[in-house]
């Protein structure tokens, strides 16, 4: 009997495993980004809807009255849940990226586990990093309401208050720190291959650990919203462009330094028009 066809078998069944890994990486990429698309538009929804709610009852654009001397006053909590989920709505899109790759070396290293489970705590860990943020931002908002620095559109009265964040944050963006969290961000098989750490414990921590680089990237940039308003809608889409512009962009260090530069003239023009 001839054996003749017996060394062709193996690289045809590898062919074939191939071809279907990569047809289940494909759907993968398709559900992960519905995902993603769902999460965000639903996060957009509710702030659309806490815009129309404030407007129509003032519950939060009175949050300089005495109720919020509580720490748990309701509106000090609805302003949390407003901050948490505006971080998702801006955050979420700008990480796709690293969801993705993720997800894809997930699926490359088992196969044959459920593969949207650790990539749900990867995105949870991620998420739950700007949850972190969203408490200090509400403790900031709370301590400038207390201060009478922020007007009931909650942007800066003051135009000493409003350059002094634009000057920081072009300051920001021109300092080693935020190239070296930026380049985390900028290189997602890099950041996993060197953090990876198994099962859905392991995926929250990763998660965790690329919002602390994102954070350490972009945290001061969500606190212009202090100087263009918090429910300023258009600035959020702008920065939110911006970030996501940051992380995928060809030269990302020149778009950040120019941001810097503009950011500082911005906050240089201010103070001379208060001062003029």
């Amino acid at each position: 009997m001839s054996l003749s066809a017996t060394p062709s078998t193996p690289p045809a069944i590898n062919q074939c495993d191939e071809s279907a890994l990569e047809t289940i990486l494909k759907r993968d990429r398709l559900v992960i980004l519905a995902a993603l698309i769902v999460l965000t538009l639903a996060s957009w929804a509710y702030l659309f809807y806490d815009d129309w709610r404030m407007r129509t009852t003032g519950s939060c654009c009175k949050l300089a009255e005495v109720d919020l001397r509580h720490w748990l006053s309701p509106d000090l909590l609805l302003l949390f849940v407003m901050w948490s989920i505006m971080m998702v709505a801006m955050m979420a899109p700008t990480a796709a990226p690293m969801v993705l790759t993720f997800a894809a070396v997930n699926r490359r290293r088992r196969q044959s586990q459920k593969p949207y489970v650790p990539t749900g705590f990867f995105l949870l860990g991620y998420l739950l990093a700007w949850t972190l943020f969203s408490a200090a931002a509400t403790a900031a908002q709370w301590a400038l309401h207390g201060a009478a620095l922020l007007s009931t559109s909650m942007a800066s009265r003051s135009a000493v208050l409003g350059a002094a964040i634009l000057i920081a944050a072009g300051i920001f963006q021109l300092t080693p720190l935020k190239r070296a969290c930026l380049s985390h961000c900028r290189d997602p098989l890099s950041f996993i291959m060197t953090q990876w750490r198994e099962g859905a414990g392991g995926a929250l921590m990763m998660g965790l650990r690329h919002g602390a680089f994102c954070l350490g990237c972009c945290w001061i940039l969500m606190l212009l919203l202090f100087v263009t308003g918090v429910m300023n809608f258009l600035w959020v889409a702008i920065i939110t462009a911006f970030v996501l512009l940051e992380k995928i962009a060809p030269a990302a260090k020149w778009i950040s330094r120019i941001a810097g530069f503009g950011l500082i003239g911005w906050g240089a023009w201010m103070l001379v028009m208060r001062y003029r």
